[in-house]
Parts: structure tokens; sequence; C-alpha cells
């Protein structure tokens, strides 16, 4: 089935279509030049600015110059510090408070920003007397500040399809941001999400680039101000366009992939945010993880500096991300000589990291690596933005306007417009028989999850990068569905039962059950398939439950992304698409019930900005794709006028032709996204040549069949050491775990002692969990090669193969050598390959 997009949404479709054939379809050959244009920006080049900029510059040693091109984070770093360096900037990454306290209040956080910037002009150590500035990452509201308003993210606020409540919204985060102490925000993201696997998906407000256009100028101009208006007044926040470029588009949605478009498609299609957001007079933009054809963007000169700087004309400066310049080839967290030269001005450099980097650098513009002219280059930039911005003549953190001014945290108006914004963003994707809306005077049973549970309604990078480890305490003057639930049915003399599993002792009229994905955030996010709960349907049980009951049942699904639902929407009388609402969900039940004098309270006005997939394998599915068939087209999305019955769907869900079969761990190399690390009681290090060694553990390369194909592992002490295959984010092996699927390895042991280590999969540090190899493997065979397959089954400790941080790590504390080679998760075991019982 195939839900058609509404009329009034055509308009949106047919400029589209227009703008990308007026600005660059006309050819795939068209020459590099060609493709990029030169952007006429609203902020005129000011001689007063830049002749500031060239007599301070002028006036600078090169450390001090480095050092502003240094961007540590509070975690890593001291007052003195920075009174002793005087960077030119300093973050908080998700999850760092002021003196760690996840409940720092504004004037702890302004308190911290003032010690910052006077020690930053402090020029007793360091010579300098240039403000630092702070950035952070309020990416749906001032998320990461203890009862901040939290808006929907970008996904649902894209559903709501209306730029001027957009600027509203950044013009109310730069407030909440100002109050705090903070000069500049790192936001918007402007990715077009081509593959909703990809765990930042719900971080784009589009899959259709004139959408994310549009928001892009809106976001900007609302941070900013408007040039020669309010342009970075007392009011207003750096802004950062994010991440340049083609973060949206990596091959399967992996997170800092690679995304291999052509030029023409990286501008028409991955560039639009850029042409609108710095059109506006975005000041900073920031480089992506992912690659480009392989090449790394932090290193990539064409892109940072031919393209952005020259052709497009960009003048503010360019941020890298999270150490983002450690992964560019030849380069290191502490040394990237590379990123420099290909345009990166600032680095972020989280970790203890900084120092080194700055001294690397420092050695690099000496030795010639990098060359004095584009040192002066990246540090006028940096001066540039902060003379416009003010940050010479504005008072101090501390005495600036906003400062330190609590009850903007969460302002009551400031909640109003969360509360539109939630409204204008939900989704009616089935309303048979006019469930909706309901009476405020029925019986209702409030079931699922997401119910009662803020946190979850969040999604990450709320309070915490990943938005886990919170409690609806943590989000105070929030609210709950629930809370808006009972606030519609209590007025009205009805009856709510709260129930997440579901239970109930007298029968109600209807059921709303809230459900959806949990929170993640970044690569933890990613998924190889967009069907909701592969694997483990907890949800779709309770609908079953439900609907054996006779029971009509309303669902609210909170997802970061559309997901195939077949299963749950048949389930369902209605079914609405809420996406991450953010700390304002009774929201929500402003649009579910009635008045009490039965009339409509809101209307849905949402329309899917994401179309919806039909089948399980649509997860690159994308309104203008030449073969387009969604279940829920982009622009669906009912109303209370319509009489739309979705009928039953498919849920057949057909053996993928090109599914992964094998997921190769190390075959010859360590595959992406995997690394070696090798594991001490107080060390760590990672396998980046053909050896490496701790105190208790040594790995080497070794031929088996072919050279360097398998790795030695020597356990040299007694005490615990281990080898973890692994990556900072998760992966998602739920088509491992079926019935026939196997961990599977060669394996070489060089005395008895060796079988005593254990092996698994997401061990902890010294797999105290694992597997005996003597359990799975034949202890007569002393240095001889031999292979085992054991059941993903064995490792029953790891509950979510939805996330596998490591999926094969081995640990000993004896003295012995184990030699493994062609490790690999396979989904249907070789039948000539028997199968390990489970010890």
């Amino acid at each position: 089935m195939k839900m058609t997009t509404p009329l009034h949404y055509i308009s949106v479709l047919l400029m589209s279509l227009s703008t990308l054939s007026c600005t660059q379809h006309e050819s795939q050959t068209t020459t590099r030049s060609s493709v990029w244009p030169t952007l006429h920006y609203k902020l005129d080049t000011n001689s007063d600015v830049e002749q500031q900029v060239e007599s301070i510059l002028a006036q600078m040693t090169l450390e001090q110059k480095i050092a502003q091109m240094i961007q540590p984070e509070i975690r890593d770093i001291t007052v003195e510090d920075m009174r002793r360096y005087g960077f030119g900037s300093y973050l908080n990454g998700g999850g760092a408070f002021p003196n760690n306290n996840k409940h720092a209040s504004a004037a702890d956080w302004v308190n911290l920003a003032e010690q910052m910037y006077q020690a930053s002009i402090d020029d007793s150590l360091d010579g300098s007397k240039i403000p630092t500035m702070w950035g952070t990452d309020a990416v749906h509201g001032h998320n990461n500040v203890i009862g901040a308003t939290l808006f929907p993210h970008n996904i649902g606020l894209g559903a709501a399809n209306n730029p001027d409540l957009i600027e509203k919204i950044a013009q109310i985060t730069a407030k909440e941001v100002m109050a705090t102490g903070i000069d500049w925000v790192f936001a918007p993201t402007v990715a077009v999400v081509r593959d909703d696997r990809w765990g930042r998906t719900y971080e784009g407000y589009s899959e259709d680039p004139v959408i994310v256009g549009q928001y892009a100028s809106a976001i900007v101009t609302g941070l900013q101000g408007k040039p020669h208006s309010n342009f970075l007044g007392d009011e207003q926040v750096i802004s950062t366009v994010k991440h340049f470029l083609g973060d949206g588009g990596t091959v399967g949605g992996d997170d800092q992939g690679n995304n291999i478009d052509s030029e023409q498609t990286l501008f028409d299609i991955h560039a639009q945010g850029y042409v609108h957001g710095l059109s506006a007079g975005a000041q900073t933009v920031m480089a992506s993880f992912n690659s480009w054809h392989g090449d790394k963007i932090h290193g990539n000169k064409y892109l940072l500096t031919d393209v952005l700087k020259q052709k497009m004309g960009f003048d503010g400066f360019v941020v890298g991300d999270w150490n983002g310049h450690g992964q560019v080839q030849g380069c290191s967290n502490e040394s990237c000589s590379k990123s420099i030269n290909a345009g990166l001005d600032m680095f972020m450099v989280p970790t203890k990291a900084w120092k080194p980097l700055l001294q690397n650098t420092l050695a690099q513009v000496q030795q010639g690596e990098i060359a004095l002219s584009r040192i002066d280059d990246a540090v006028s930039r940096i001066l540039r933005v902060k003379v416009r911005a003010g940050l010479f003549t504005k008072p101090s953190p501390a005495k600036r306007v906003l400062a330190g001014k609590q009850h903007l945290i969460g302002h009551t108006e400031h909640r109003k417009v969360a509360k539109q914004a939630v409204r204008e963003s939900l989704v009616l994707l089935k309303n048979n028989q006019q469930t909706l809306p309901l009476k405020p005077s029925s019986n209702i049973l409030l079931a699922g999850d997401g119910a009662d549970n803020i946190a979850k309604q969040s999604g990450g990078w709320s309070i915490t990068w990943q938005g886990t480890g919170n409690t609806n305490k943590d989000f105070p003057g929030g609210s709950s569905v629930y809370d808006g639930v009972l606030q519609h049915v209590s007025a009205a003399g009805g009856k709510v039962t709260l129930s997440p599993n579901g239970e109930f002792s007298t029968r109600p009229d209807v059921v709303i059950m809230v459900f959806g994905e949990n929170p993640y955030a970044e690569g933890n996010g990613d998924l190889n398939s967009v069907e909701y709960q592969k694997a483990n349907k907890r949800d779709l049980a309770l609908l079953k439950k439900f609907k054996l009951q006779g029971l009509p049942v309303v669902s609210v699904f909170l997802s970061g992304r559309p997901l195939w639902v077949n299963p749950e929407l048949n389930h369902s009388d209605a079914f609405v698409a809420a996406w991450l609402p953010g700390s304002e969900g009774s929201a929500i039940a402003d649009v579910l019930f009635k008045t009490k004098t039965g009339t409509v309270n809101y209307d849905f006005t949402g329309k899917l900005s994401f179309s919806w997939p039909a089948q399980v394998t649509d997860h690159h599915l994308n309104v203008h794709d030449a073969h387009y068939s969604p279940l829920f087209a982009f622009g669906y999305g009912l109303t209370y006028r319509d009489n739309v019955q979705v009928p039953h769907l498919d849920t057949t869900i057909a053996e993928p032709t090109a599914g992964p079969k094998i997921h190769p761990i190390l075959q010859g190399t360590v595959k992406s996204p995997w690394t070696l690390n090798i594991v001490s009681q107080v060390q760590r290090k990672q396998m980046s040549s053909n050896a490496v060694a701790l105190d208790a553990i040594q790995v080497r390369t070794i031929d088996k069949n072919v050279q360097e194909d398998a790795r030695q592992i020597t356990f040299s002490q007694a005490q615990p050491a281990k080898v973890a295959i692994s990556h900072v984010f998760p992966e998602d092996l739920r088509d491992f775990t079926a019935p026939n699927s196997a961990l599977m390895f060669d394996i070489k042991v060089s005395n008895k002692a060796g079988f005593t280590a254990k092996f698994g999969i997401n061990c902890d540090e010294n797999c105290s969990r694992g597997i005996p190899l003597a359990n799975v493997v034949n202890t007569e065979l002393i240095e001889q090669w031999q292979s085992t397959a054991i059941s993903t089954k064995c490792f029953s400790h790891v509950t979510a193969f939805a996330s596998v941080f490591s999926p094969f790590a081995i640990a000993a504390e004896v003295d012995t050598t184990i030699s493994l080679a062609n490790i690999r998760l396979v989904h249907t075991r070789p039948k000539a390959h028997p199968m390990h019982h489970c010890p």
C-alpha cells in the first residue's frame, strides 16, 4: 500500500525539483569549478573588523596563534591551563558539567565561564589578552542543562514544516544558552539523511534538501540574529552549520562512514543547508567525521579550502569534530598537520591530547611542515568571528545581560513554544473508524514504557550524550505523555490508569500505548535494519494482547526515524508518529483529546518529512528516487477531516538477497569498523602496525595461509590481560542471533595452560563471563591450527545484539601463546562444520 502525498505539500515537492534542476542538475560531468556557487552573504566584509584582526594578529607569537586553534574540553583542562595557554575556545561535551555536577545551576555554568574568560585575558603567563569562547551542543534546546526547555528533535521539527517556528525556537535556545554564560552553539545540523539506519537520522530535518535549506537559514538567523540588525547582540550566540560535508549520505548509513556520491550529488543533496545557512551569516562550520570517496573530510583540502573557503567564499572558521583529525590517515589525536594544511582552523581535541597536539603543531610550523601563512589564515578567521561577536568589547560572561538568570532556563513562555512544536510535529499515520480524537471523559488505560518517561521521549543529547541514565526528576518543569493525559481526563471527569505493562482491574474504554526507541546518539544508534524491535517484539506482544481483549488501541510511537512497524500498525486502530518530542510530552494529549464540549482541541498538522518504509528493506527510501514505493509517502499526514482507512498491511519479511550472511571480524586484516586493542590492568593500546605490546601482553602479525593473515598473542605474565576487537560505537548484529548462527574462528594454542583462556562477545575487562577455550576446542592439539564454531546463543549475557561493542575478545592470566585467524560471525553455519554445544 502506498499512501499518497496531500495536495498542499505538492508545492514543496515542485520547489525541490525546481531548485535542484536550476542549481546544478545539468550534467554529472560538470566540471568542479561550476558545481559550487559563489555565495552572496548578507553579512558584508567590514574594513574596521579586518583592521582590528590584522592588528591583533601582528602582535601574536607563534605559540599564542596555535593556542587559538586548540579547543579542549572542560573535563580535561583547568583554569590554570587556560591562563597558561590562552586557548581560543573550549567546549563541554555531552554529559560534561561544571564541577562534574549534573545538576549544576545557571550560576554554576556562568561561574565557570567567568573563570575561563578571566584566565584567557590574563596575560601574566601566556602574554595574551584574547578572550576565549565556550562552545556547546545545544541541538534541541540547551539540552545539557537541567531544567532547560527541550524541543522536539530535528526530525519532528521537519514534520512541522514551519520555518518561522524554527526561528523562534532558535531564539529561545540562544537566550537559555546566554543565561549560562556560553557564547557559541554547535547547531544547526543540516544533514540530508539518505539511509534511515543511520544513528543520527533524528538530527536531520528532512530527506529533502529544500526543507533542510529553509530550516538552516531560519535556525542561523534565530541563533545569531539578522545581519545589520541585532546580529550577535546580547541575546544571540555564534552558530555552527554542521557537519561539512555528506554525513547523511554514507554507505549503509554508517556513522562516520564513507560517502561515495558524485560531486554533483554532494552539492544538490548534501550542501543545500550550507548554501542557505552560510548565506544567513553562520560564522562557523564543523568538519564532518565521514569520508568522501575514502578521504576523511578533516583532511580534505579540496572541500574545506577550495570549495568552502575559496569558491563559496566562507570567511568564518572551520572547527573539527571530537578528535576527528585523529582519524585522518597518517594522523593521531596528538599530531595532524594534514588537517591544518587541508583547511581545518580549530582542533576540537578533548582528552589530554590537547597538550601534545599544541606542542607538535608548534614544531611542525617551525620545521616548515605547516606554512606560517596557513596558521595566520586560521587565526585570522578565528579572530574575525570573535570581533564580529563582540567578544573584545562585551562585558565578561558574569556581567552580560542574560547571565545567571535562572528563570530563563525552562521559562514558561519557552515551554509554550515547545508545546506548539510538539503539537505541530505529530503525524497521524492511521485513524481507522475515526478512533481519534478521544473523549476526555473516557476510562483510559495508558500503557507502554514511554507513557511516563521524559527521558525516553527526549531521546539522545538530553542531559547526557546518549540520553541515558536519566529519570523524570532530571527534567524539572518538563512533562510526560501521562501528565497531559491525566490533565485532560481529570478535568472532564474521566479516569486514567497508568500501567506500563498493560495490566488493569477495570476494563478501559480505550488504550493509549506509548512505545518506541530507547535513547541513543550518533553511532550508538546505527542499525542494520529498519525493522522495529527486530528479534524481540515486546511491544507487539502487548498490542496483540489488547487486540485479543477487543480493546481499541491508539499507538503513540516515539522514534528517531521512520521504522518498519507494519505488525504494530495492524494491531493499532490509530497510530501517531510522535518522533522525539523533548521535555513537553504533555502536549501530545492536547491533540489526542477533544475538548470537554466535544469539539476538536488541536488537529494534526504534521506531515512526513521522511518517507515511511513499506518493507524491511526500505532503509534507503527517499522522495525523488527513481523507484519510489513507500508505505506512507513524503508529505503524508492525516487530519481529523480525513476519512482514510489503512488496510491490513503485509508483514512478510523476505530473506534479503544481499543481506549479511557473514560478518568478517579478522580476515587477513581487522575489518572495519573494528580495531584490535590490547588491555592490561592499567593500560590499553590499539594495534596500528604489525606489532604492539604492553607489560603483560604482546600481539604481532604472523602467516597462516598467506602473509600476515593471523595474529599471535603472547600472554607473558600471570596477571589478567586481554585482546579485544572492538569499536567505540556498537554494531547492530541481530542478523546473527538466528538458531544456526555462529561465532567461528581458527586457533592455535602453544601449551595446556592456554586452554584456560576465556573468549566471548562484549567481554568485560578480564572476560570473567567468557567461555573457556577448553570447552570448545580439542585440548590435545598443541601447536596445531584447528577451527571451531560456537552458537551465538551461547553468549546469553549479551542481551542486546543490536548494540555490540566487541564481537570478539580473549583473555588469559597464564604464560601462553595463542594465535588466531579467520574470526567471523556467520548467519548460517556451514553443514560440514560441527557446532559446539554451549558450555
